[in-house]
């Protein structure tokens, strides 16, 4: 039997749940990869026979354990994701057999230190840029690392069959999420961005990825017919807001919840808790090491330098979600996205003429007063 943490008899109950939907998978000897970001080539995890959970934080509850490490003004998605795993609150940080992190930002592959001390981590470097000769090469060898680490920790061989089945069906669960993430290009959108957003996050964490799909296909399905038979040719005089930047788990109900009660409806997400990493397959017709390479080499984070990519989604999605306003959410101290902010900005603002709003926040509830009033000036303003 896989045993407990000491203290699991006072988790809470949904965190309790989760330590036993994820021991199951350990009694049953399937093995657990927690990952913390899109770069990370799930297909070659599941290749593996293993499954891929995020640990990346989203509460301020463990960020003073984190502190006792890490300087306070580091971002608060590292602060949390160590704050859960040296406090042993996070059950897929427990359970998991191996880490797997990428060189996005200076703060994570320094924490990723801090964690091998407690876990296995395998670290992937990435290159500085998508467009230069070597990158791509670069790349390449960091997938095939990954591929070898894997290999060697659970006992496997992952052939090439296995890897292009593995990728047909994760191409299969982007087109999904697609679909889903699309509703918001429907007018009236029929769901709320606080409903998009909590749902594919609850999704990270439910294991049966069959299961994951056919519940995602079955809300698209009851949403198209809710807009068709109630809301198709009506018209809503809320804005239509394109959330851009860092992921929002973490501050949703601080962010995206005052927009959308301010009185306008979040219909796209340009971010990594969004479709950054969803809106290109994998080719399905070359070498899957290849492929895979260049799908995960192209997701347009702003640790690339220069990031056209991003640009060019933005320019696509405010377009056809039909978009009356840009708001970034930066996460404190994520310098990237906080430098590549002036550039998005002037983006909005010269080359599509819209409404730009910068948010630089945390996990805490210490500046609500202030981001109250400058959403509600922005959404006057529209």
């Amino acid at each position: 039997m896989v045993s407990l943490p000491k203290n699991f008899e006072n988790y809470e109950e949904a965190r309790r749940e989760g330590f036993l939907k994820v021991k199951a998978l350990k009694e049953k000897g399937v093995p657990v990869v927690g990952i913390f970001c899109t770069y990370t080539p799930i297909e070659l995890i599941h290749a593996a026979g293993a499954v891929a959970v995020s640990l990346c934080g989203t509460s301020d509850e463990p960020i003073h354990y984190a502190e006792r490490h890490l300087p306070k003004n580091l971002c608060p998605l590292i602060k949390s994701s160590y704050g859960f795993a040296i406090s042993e609150q996070c059950p897929y940080f427990y359970f998991a057999d191996l880490l797997v992190g990428e060189t996005t930002c200076d703060g994570k592959k320094k924490m990723y230190e801090l964690l091998n001390e407690i876990k296995p981590i395998h670290v992937m470097h990435l290159p500085q840029g998508q467009d230069m000769d070597h990158a791509f090469v670069y790349w390449r060898e960091e997938l095939l690392r990954l591929k070898e680490v894997l290999e060697k920790t659970f006992n496997v061989e992952i052939t090439e069959d296995i890897l292009r089945e593995e990728i047909k069906e994760r191409n299969r669960e982007r087109k999904v999420l697609m679909d889903f993430y699309e509703l918001g290009k429907l007018n009236p959108s029929p769901i709320s961005g606080c409903e998009i957003n909590e749902t594919i996050e609850a999704l990270g964490f439910q294991f049966d990825r069959k299961s994951q799909c056919d519940f995602i296909s079955k809300r698209t399905k009851e949403l198209k017919e809710k807009y068709e038979k109630e809301l198709k040719n009506t018209k809503s005089n809320r804005p239509r807001i394109l959330i851009t930047g860092c992921p929002v788990n973490g501050v949703r109900n601080k962010v995206l919840k005052t927009i959308e009660e301010s009185g306008a409806d979040i219909v796209a997400f340009e971010n990594c808790s969004g479709v950054r990493e969803k809106m290109t397959l994998v080719d399905e017709t070359i070498d899957p090491i290849d492929a895979l390479t260049e799908k995960y080499l192209n997701v347009s984070c702003s640790v690339m330098t220069p990031n056209p990519r991003r640009f060019e989604a933005l320019d696509e999605m405010i377009d056809e979600y039909q978009i009356d306003g840009v708001i970034e959410v930066v996460l404190q101290a994520c310098h990237t996205f906080n430098i590549e902010a002036y550039n998005v900005k002037k983006f909005v603002t010269e080359k599509k003429h819209k409404p730009y709003l910068y948010i630089e926040t945390d996990y805490s509830e210490l500046d609500m007063g202030q981001m109250n009033t400058r959403i509600n000036a922005l959404l006057e303003m529209l």
